[in-house]
């Protein structure tokens, strides 16, 4: 990695620089071991900054963030267990370059649990703006950490896993890695069903819902939309909340 003019700059400096002056601006970088292979994470005083695969990371941040990058001793606190583990919670994050809406989609996509899946348009209608799937889409596609914000976990409502940072492929090695069954969401969407419930609660759930995967086939009934599981008399899931969706 070449060195960056403006570190060189400050190392000329007649008088040493106030403490952690650098660590304001610049970010520290190290390679870490993950699900996908060798990463890339870049990280500020504020949390973990950025996350990539593969050749090109230097340019890539310097083009997106315009800081320079000091290499780190260590990983930060709490990333090596959250790459592993898929739990990130508590882990800080520096989101200071996304736009409100762009965080609110995020922060969203961070609540989802590992082993499930939602649809663009719960996430949508999460933050408020229901009719915004195609911007949810886009504000995923610009998530600087993921992984760490588990945009994997948001697929399409035809049973498709959609697009990833990373690519489709390593997207369900994800998902399968975590517990999800891709081919039974890809089957119920096939017969239209998007919504399971149970007759001995009388709760509907998102299929991957730890709930839903509880229900025996007895008691098991689908549904293509939200609006027929209440007609029939079941009431969403208080965990996965598909009230938060808008109609398929």
């Amino acid at each position: 990695m070449t060195q960056d003019p403006l570190l060189t700059g400050l190392a000329a400096l007649a008088a040493e620089p106030p403490e952690a002056l650098l660590d304001r601006i610049a970010a520290r970088w190290v390679r870490v071991p993950a699900p996908i292979g060798e990463l890339a994470v870049a990280f500020t005083d504020h949390g973990v900054a950025y996350v990539h695969a593969g050749e090109g990371f230097a340019e890539a941040y310097r083009k997106r963030f315009g800081r320079p990058l000091l290499p780190a001793a260590r990983p930060p606190a709490g990333l090596l267990p959250a790459l592993r583990t898929g739990r990130t919670a508590g882990l800080p994050l520096d989101l200071r370059g996304m736009s409100d809406f762009q965080r609110d989609v995020l922060e969203a996509a961070r609540t989802i649990p590992r082993g499930e899946v939602r649809p663009y348009s719960w996430i949508a209608a999460r933050v408020g703006r229901p009719r915004a799937v195609r911007a949810v889409g886009t504000a995923l596609g610009r998530n600087p950490v993921p992984l760490l914000v588990p945009c994997h976990r948001v697929t399409r409502s035809d049973g498709a896993v959609g697009d990833y940072v990373f690519g489709a492929a390593a997207k369900e090695r994800l998902l399968l890695a975590e517990g999800v069954d891709l081919d039974r969401v890809r089957a119920l969407a096939d017969e239209r069903v998007f919504y399971l419930a149970s007759d001995t609660t009388g709760v509907v759930c998102f299929p991957t819902c730890h709930n839903a995967r509880r229900i025996t086939p007895v008691h098991r009934h689908g549904f293509r939309s939200l609006a027929q599981a209440r007609a029939a008399g079941y009431r969403p899931c208080r965990t996965c909340r598909p009230a938060q969706d808008v109609a398929v």
